[in-house]
């Protein structure tokens, strides 16, 4: 039985995920932190940039929208969740480019 859409992004972004051998010191962490909110907000940028073309391609297409951005649109939020989930210490896996997309 294929999963679903939702049981594909449950499984992204709460499935088994490596934790690392050993945190990172307090200095590596605010580093860390520092460059994934820049991230963040890059990745906000983004979002917002993605979220006008798609309503345009809505407007153009008969309400249909494009697949691939929202397919991206997907990947984007699982990621930001995840830089999210370290950001707050939830979780000590850091989020793309040091761990995989997946």
């Amino acid at each position: 039985m294929p999963l679903s859409d939702d049981d594909k992004v449950s499984g992204r972004l709460n499935g088994d995920q490596i934790e690392p051998e050993k945190p990172d010191s307090m200095i590596e962490r605010l580093i860390y932190m520092i460059l994934i909110a820049i991230m963040i907000s890059v990745a906000q940028t983004v979002l917002g940039a993605m979220t006008l073309i798609q309503y345009v391609v809505m407007l153009v297409n008969n309400q249909q929208p494009n697949e691939r951005l929202a397919d991206f649109g997907t990947d984007l939020g699982i990621w930001m969740a995840k830089a999210a989930r370290y950001q707050t210490a939830a979780s000590h896996v850091k989020p793309w480019p040091w761990t995989e997309l997946d």
